[in-house]
């Protein structure tokens, strides 16, 4: 073999051998969007900084919206992997969802409210306007003020099939996106009620947020509740593909779903998967 020969060889093996010799895991590079919901997101960012700290040349972006906004990003191919806070509807199956964890969905009002629950019907009718002031429910003489969900949130739609409502009954006094915005409305507001992620809200009322979770049909609104099943008002939390997720999306998501997560998902208070 000529030394010109020897030299080429040696060119092209050494980058090759030397990557063999790395890290399988810190080797992976490359960048990925998630859009969609907001009970998701903040799951989704503790998760990414976390896959990035163990893969430094992965970036993630995680950006909000609402489940509608992943559905129709991960369809498109603007987002890599939506995030949904539901299960998949039957007019979606050209899409594959990945479950990451449960939650459910808790209603709630400010921590001073007395009331210590409602039945079925009276949410309904106050989310209609046919009650109006706290008193009517064994509360204080307060008007109601009504949180609504903006269109395109999954928690909006799970919430109205769960009760046989649809948003143009609602009587809504004040219209929010996030969960953040819910609670921080709730908390801000001794006449709210409004409705919420239970892990999200669980989380707020355990580190000083002046709201309080109510149960539902006589059942705790707790992650606890939603672990073992009967919490009447459940979901899943699912990173969304077009498709079976291949490469770096895919490697993510086996990772969103693994063990190594657990920790993450309690501290959110979320229920790991089983």
């Amino acid at each position: 073999m000529s030394e010109c020969w020897k030299g080429l060889c040696a060119a092209v093996l050494l980058p090759l051998l030397l990557a063999g010799c790395g890290d399988g895991d810190t080797a992976a590079t490359g960048k990925l969007m998630l859009t969609g919901s907001s009970t998701v997101a903040p799951f989704a960012l503790e998760i990414a900084k976390r896959y990035e700290a163990d893969h430094p040349g992965v970036r993630i972006d995680v950006q909000t919206g609402g489940s509608s906004r992943g559905i129709t990003d991960a369809r498109s191919g603007v987002a890599d992997i939506g995030m949904v806070s539901r299960a998949l509807k039957p007019d979606e199956s050209d899409l594959v969802a990945h479950a990451i964890a449960h939650d459910g969905i808790a209603i709630i009002v400010h921590a001073s409210n007395p009331v210590t629950g409602l039945s079925a019907d009276q949410i309904r009718a106050i989310y209609r306007g046919q009650i109006a002031t706290w008193q009517t429910v064994g509360g204080p003489k307060r008007p109601i003020t009504v949180v609504n969900k903006a269109e395109g949130r999954s928690t909006l739609e799970l919430f109205l099939q769960h009760f046989g409502l649809a948003n143009t009954q609602i009587h809504a006094s004040v219209v929010i996106g996030d969960n953040e915005q819910g609670i921080k409305t709730a908390a801000g507001n001794p006449g709210a009620i409004g409705y919420v992620s239970v892990g999200a809200a669980e989380y707020a009322a355990t580190h000083a947020v002046a709201i309080r979770l109510l149960p539902l049909d006589g059942i705790p609104a707790s992650t606890a509740t939603v672990k073992d099943g009967s919490f009447p008002l459940s979901r899943p939390l699912n990173l969304v593909t077009r498709g079976q997720p291949q490469g770096l999306a895919g490697d993510f998501i086996a990772y969103a779903r693994s063990a190594a997560v657990h920790d993450q998902v309690r501290s959110l208070y979320f229920v790991p998967l089983d």
